[in-house]
C-alpha cells in the first residue's frame, strides 16, 4: 500500500509539471510570415480599443450563453430544468420566439466610435450553432421561416452589424465558434453528450467528421466569401476543435484534475482553410483561439490583464457587464475600472475588447451607453496616448504609467482612484525620462517642471492643475524631447 501511495504522489507531481509545462506552451507564439498580415497586424496594434458582442437567442433567457446545454458540471451554467432532455429541447426552441424588434446597430456603431473604439467583433455563431446570419448550411439561423425575426428587414443580423460599424470607420471581425453543438456531425443524436467535445469516434466514422469540416468550413466561406463585406478579423472560439498529435492527446488524458480529456483529434484543416480565406480577403487576421500555432495571429487573455508585456499582439476580452450574454439586472464596471483597465493593457503592449451583450430585442442597457459616453469623453482629451503606442519598460510603478510612440514621445499615466485629487509630484524612481525632455500636460499643453532623481523622474503638479485636472480617472503627460 505504501509502494502504491509513493507511486501516486509522483505520478502527481510528474502530472504537475506538464500541466504547468502545456500552460506555458499555450502562451508560446508563432510569428506570421504572410507580409499583407504582418501589415494588418501592425495597424491593428495601433487600434488598441475594440467592442466585443455575444449575442444570440439565450439572450431571452438571460443566461450564460450556449453552456447550459453543455453536460459538465460547473457552477456558472447551471441548468433551471434538471431534465437535460427538455431543458435542451426548450433552449433550442428559443428559435421559434426571437424576434429582437429593437435591433438597431447603427446606434451601436455610433456609441462605439464616439467612445474611441476602432473594431467589432461580432459573434455570428456561439457553441449552441445558433447563427446570427444567412447561413444556407443549416436552418438554426436568424433568417429560418421558423424565427419570427426572419420577415425583418435588418434579418441578416451579422451584415447588418457589420455594415453600421464600418460605416463609422471601425474594423469588422466575425466571432466565430468551431464547434457546433446543434450539428449532428458534431453531436450525433444517436448518443449521450458527455461533455463540449464530439460525443462519437471520429476514427470509428471518418465520414461523419468530414461531413462537418465540409459545414464549418463551408460557413466560414459564407462569412467571407464576399457577401458581408471586407471583414477584417476571424476570431474563432472553442479551442478543443484543432489537430492533435497522439503525444498532445497522451498529455491531455494524464493531465491532472483533468476534466475535459480532448482524446481526439478534431481536426478541420485550419491550414487549409485559412489559405482559401485569405484568397478572398487578402491580409485578414485570424485568430485560432488557444490553439498553438501559426493560424493564431494574436493572443486573446480572457477576462484578466497580464502581470507584464507580452512580446507578440495581444489582446484582453473584459466583460463590462457581470456576464459575456445579457443580463437583465447586469452591473456595469465604473468609468473608472474602464479607463484604468484600457491604460493597463495599452502601457503592456495589449488592446483591450471591451463585451456588451445585447438584451432579447435587441436593446443595450442604458448604463452600456452611459459608460461608453463616459470612455469616449475621456479619449477624446487623452486618445494620443492610446492609439499607436507601444509598451516601454518597466511599463509601470504604482499609479504611475507610462508608454513610448514614435522614437520621440513618451507618455506619462497617473491612474487616480475615485476622487482623488493629484498629488504635487508625481514619477517614477526606475525609469529616467531624456535630459533635455519637454513634459506637457496632455489636454492643456501647458508645460510642466520636472527633475531628475537618482534613477527616476519627478513631475511637479500645479494647484492649479490638481484642483482642476483636464480629465478624470487618469490624467495624462507628454514627454518629448
Amino acid at each position: 500500500m505504501k509502494k502504491n501511495i509513493n507511486l501516486l504522489i509522483i505520478c502527481l507531481l510528474l502530472f504537475m509539471v506538464q500541466s504547468t509545462l502545456d500552460a506555458q506552451e499555450d502562451e508560446r507564439y508563432v510569428p506570421e510570415t504572410d507580409p499583407l498580415v504582418l501589415k494588418k497586424l501592425e495597424e491593428w496594434q495601433d487600434l488598441k480599443f475594440g467592442l466585443l458582442m455575444h449575442w444570440g437567442t439565450y439572450s431571452q433567457w438571460g443566461i450564460v450563453e450556449s453552456w447550459s446545454i453543455c453536460a459538465e458540471d460547473e457552477p456558472w451554467c447551471r441548468r433551471n430544468n434538471p431534465n437535460y432532455v427538455e431543458y435542451k429541447k426548450d433552449y433550442e426552441n428559443l428559435q421559434t420566439t426571437f424576434n429582437p424588434v429593437d435591433f438597431d446597430p447603427v446606434r451601436w456603431a455610433k456609441a462605439a466610435r464616439n467612445a474611441g473604439m476602432k473594431y467589432v467583433v461580432f459573434t455570428t455563431k456561439h457553441h449552441d450553432g445558433f447563427c446570427m446570419f444567412d447561413t444556407k448550411l443549416t436552418d438554426y439561423r436568424i433568417t429560418d421561416t421558423k424565427t419570427p425575426f426572419h420577415t425583418n428587414p435588418r434579418a441578416n443580423i451579422a451584415k447588418e452589424v457589420f455594415n453600421a460599424f464600418r460605416a463609422e470607420g471601425l474594423w469588422a471581425g466575425a466571432y466565430f465558434s468551431k464547434p457546433d453543438w446543434h450539428s449532428e456531425y458534431y453531436w450525433w443524436p444517436n448518443f449521450a453528450t458527455p461533455d463540449r467535445n464530439p460525443n462519437y469516434d471520429l476514427s470509428k466514422y471518418p465520414e461523419r467528421w468530414e461531413n462537418f469540416v465540409q459545414f464549418t468550413q463551408g460557413q466560414i466561406m459564407e462569412l467571407t466569401g464576399g457577401d458581408y463585406g471586407k471583414l477584417d478579423i476571424l476570431w474563432l472560439d472553442g479551442g478543443q476543435v484543432q489537430k492533435m498529435s497522439a503525444e498532445s492527446i497522451r498529455k491531455d488524458i494524464m493531465a491532472p484534475g483533468y476534466k475535459f480529456a480532448r482524446i481526439q483529434s478534431q481536426d478541420i484543416r485550419m491550414d487549409e482553410l485559412v489559405a482559401k480565406v485569405r484568397a478572398k480577403q487578402p491580409g485578414m487576421i485570424v485568430v485560432d483561439r488557444a490553439v498553438y500555432g501559426k493560424n493564431q495571429n494574436y493572443l486573446t487573455p480572457e477576462n484578466r490583464v497580464p502581470e507584464h508585456a507580452l512580446p507578440y499582439p495581444w489582446e484582453s476580452c473584459i466583460v463590462a457587464g457581470e456576464s459575456w450574454s445579457w443580463k437583465p439586472d447586469a452591473k456595469y464596471i465604473s468609468s473608472t475600472e474602464a479607463v484604468h483597465t484600457l491604460v493597463d493593457i495599452v502601457i503592456k503592449g495589449g488592446n483591450l475588447l471591451l463585451n456588451i451583450g445585447p438584451g432579447p430585442q435587441g436593446q443595450w442597457h442604458d448604463e452600456a451607453y452611459k459608460l461608453l459616453e463616459d470612455i469616449g469623453g475621456w479619449m477624446k482629451i487623452n486618445g494620443e496616448a492610446i492609439y499607436g503606442t507601444r509598451a516601454l519598460e518597466p511599463y509601470k510603478e504604482g499609479k504611475v504609467c507610462i508608454s513610448k510612440k514614435g522614437s520621440n514621445t513618451i507618455y506619462i499615466y497617473y491612474l487616480a482612484d475615485e476622487g482623488e485629487k493629484l498629488p504635487s509630484q508625481l514619477g517614477m524612481t526606475n525609469f529616467a525620462l531624456p535630459e533635455k525632455a519637454r513634459v506637457q500636460l496632455v489636454g492643456t499643453g501647458a508645460s510642466l517642471k520636472w527633475t531628475r532623481t537618482g534613477k527616476g523622474f519627478n513631475v511637479i503638479i500645479p494647484e492649479k492643475v490638481r484642483n482642476n485636472p483636464p480629465s478624470k480617472h487618469v490624467v495624462v503627460l507628454k514627454a518629448t524631447f
